[in-house]
């Protein structure tokens, strides 16, 4: 799914999610309350967002229930 226009990027050591959106570095999620306070911030209307439909996020190293280093497996 190249071109997504939100990535969420696998949890790191903290359990820290990196998002971009659009090619810009939104902050570090660490649950999905974070996530969308960060794509309401960038402009994205929440309503819109559904973290289990293919469009419009990619999400790397596990989806969206996956919050924390123990969660990637």
């Amino acid at each position: 799914m190249a071109g997504a226009p939100i990535v969420v990027y696998p949890p790191d050591e903290d359990g820290g999610r990196r998002v971009r959106a659009r090619g810009a570095i939104l902050g570090r999620a660490y649950s999905s309350a974070d996530l969308l306070e960060f794509l309401r911030r960038a402009g994205f209307d929440p309503e819109d967002v559904n973290f289990h439909e293919r469009a419009p996020i990619e999400w790397r190293g596990g989806g969206p229930d996956v919050w924390g280093p123990s969660d990637a497996g």
